[in-house]
């Protein structure tokens, strides 16, 4: 029987066998830093090292405790209940005074992530982000309920066999500086589920402040169990590796930047997590030949008024129509700039340059940058390898484009370099949107703006992300995540009285 040891100490050159076969070096950094009581996990894609203090980990599991036993609490929590906390959290929102408490601690944080040149383009907490928080919960509060809804019966001579919806366990959610997310990681409260969440350092004081100033005060007006929503209150990064490492959660959530999101769902899936990944984004639009000029310049502009994962990333236009529709997709560029009061950027695949002005490779323009304003060329050349690059831009909309031969050459390259997300057609031809709709590999299939996937705008509910097909095609990898599609089926059987 193979003998356990605790892990009490690390020494520089100690090389670990990871993924099966192979071996990695603890660095003298790595050993420096270790300490009795740490943590030590691997990202299964790069093999690296992941240090998680103790301190860190013991808060972790202390608020998954907290939250598991909020669980066991929440078969006794009617669906009325449920619903005044909605309607509780809500109605705090939707005071001026509460809401410019949690405004000035926002605008605190903003302020501190700017002087580290962070991004902040998704941080900042408006009156639209406010309102749109509130629609959503009101949303929850009178949506239906998995739980205890029979989804089948089967009759037999004597008895009967139900299937019936559930609640699933503690959902474990990570997620990136971006406030509104809190308000909607409580969707899962609808179905009697209870959700710890992680949220990114930048927006960790806002984070706080909608907790103490509406969340809670909710929860415990409605007579729910405090912990049914917990917060890991770190600032470490580790905190987020320790928490999808932990066995207890029934679902893992993640939000954020690609590699970030890869890392933590690489962990929950080694722990046996079931896991939703949200993380690389870029919108795809292609233009067919017969595509309206006017209609591809509408388009571009209403899928660039700010940087999120759906907006528009990559454009294609076929080379036959290059001199008709390039003009419109410049002047959809200029539009969503100028709306910002900032120039655009583009980046051309380079056997392409040919088609576009010379005049923006040669232009020198000020990009805002997170780090502050930079001078560039407004537009570049890139490989066709590139065109999965994701552009995160801050003020200046930017994104990549190139030139096809026809609409299956653009299938072709989005189905290879695209993160398998958004793809839209611009076409006139209806049979040529329905070979498009079979053939490209994306969840998300449209024929106008990129914008319109969003599960508040799309369905009329929150999401808890939306993902890509990269890692999956199930639903809730591979769609919109809600509130109401996290659940579990229990089946009961039941004797006929005679």
């Amino acid at each position: 029987m193979t003998e356990v040891e605790r892990l009490t100490a690390l020494t520089a050159g100690t090389r670990l066998l990871v993924g099966g076969n192979q071996l990695v070096t603890v660095t003298p950094e790595l050993a420096a830093k270790f300490r009795a009581g740490d943590a030590l996990y691997v990202a299964p894609e790069t093999h690296e090292l992941l240090h998680v203090p103790a301190e860190v980990h013991e808060l972790v599991q202390a608020t998954v405790g907290r939250a598991r036993a909020a669980f066991a609490q929440m078969g006794a929590v009617s669906d009325g209940q449920i619903s005044e906390f909605f309607a509780g959290f809500a109605e705090r929102l939707g005071r001026d005074a509460v809401w410019n408490e949690i405004a000035a601690v926002n605008l605190q944080d903003v302020e501190r992530a700017r002087g580290l040149g962070r991004s902040t383009t998704r941080l900042v907490a408006t009156d639209k982000m406010r309102a749109q928080m509130v629609s959503g919960l009101e949303g929850w509060r009178h949506a239906a309920a998995m739980r205890g809804r029979v989804v089948e019966r089967v009759e037999h001579a004597g008895f009967q066999v139900e299937l019936v919806g559930a609640e699933l366990g503690v959902v474990g959610f990570v997620f990136e500086g971006r406030p509104n997310v809190v308000a909607d990681a409580t969707g899962v409260l609808r179905g009697g589920n209870t959700v710890v969440f992680r949220i990114g350092s930048d927006a960790l004081d806002t984070a706080r402040a909608l907790l103490e100033l509406a969340l809670t005060p909710a929860l415990e007006q409605a007579g729910l169990p405090r912990d049914a929503v917990a917060l890991v209150d770190s600032l470490e990064r580790s905190a987020g590796w320790a928490l999808f490492s932990d066995r207890r959660l029934s679902l893992a959530v993640a939000r954020g930047s690609g590699p970030a999101v890869a890392t933590l769902g690489g962990l929950a899936q080694q722990a046996g997590i079931p896991v939703s990944l949200h993380g690389t984004g870029g919108a795809w639009i292609i233009a067919g030949e017969s595509a309206s000029a006017d209609r591809l310049e509408q388009v571009v502009c209403d899928s660039l008024d700010r940087k999120v994962c759906n907006t528009l990333n990559t454009a294609c236009l076929p080379e036959s129509q290059a001199a008709r529709l390039l003009p419109a997709l410049l002047k959809g560029l200029e539009r969503a700039a100028a709306r910002r009061e900032q120039p655009f950027k583009l980046h051309v695949t380079r056997e392409h340059q040919s088609h576009l002005p010379p005049a923006l490779f040669e232009r020198d323009v000020s990009i805002r940058r997170a780090e502050g304003d930079v001078l560039e060329k407004q537009a570049e050349l890139l490989d066709e390898a590139q065109l999965g690059v994701e552009w995160e831009w801050e003020e200046a909309p930017e994104i990549s484009l190139t030139f096809v031969s026809s609409t299956e050459r653009a299938v072709e390259l989005c189905n290879r370099y695209s993160p398998n997300f958004v793809a839209s057609l611009v076409s006139a031809d209806k049979a040529e949107h329905e070979r498009f709709y079979q053939s490209v590999n994306a969840p998300f299939v449209g024929d106008g703006f990129t914008r319109w996937v969003d599960g508040q705008f799309a369905l009329k509910r929150p999401e808890l992300g939306l993902s890509n097909w990269q890692h999956g095609r199930l639903f809730g990898r591979g769609g919109i995540l809600s509130g109401d599609s996290v659940y579990t089926l229990r089946t009961r059987y039941t004797t006929t009285p005679r």
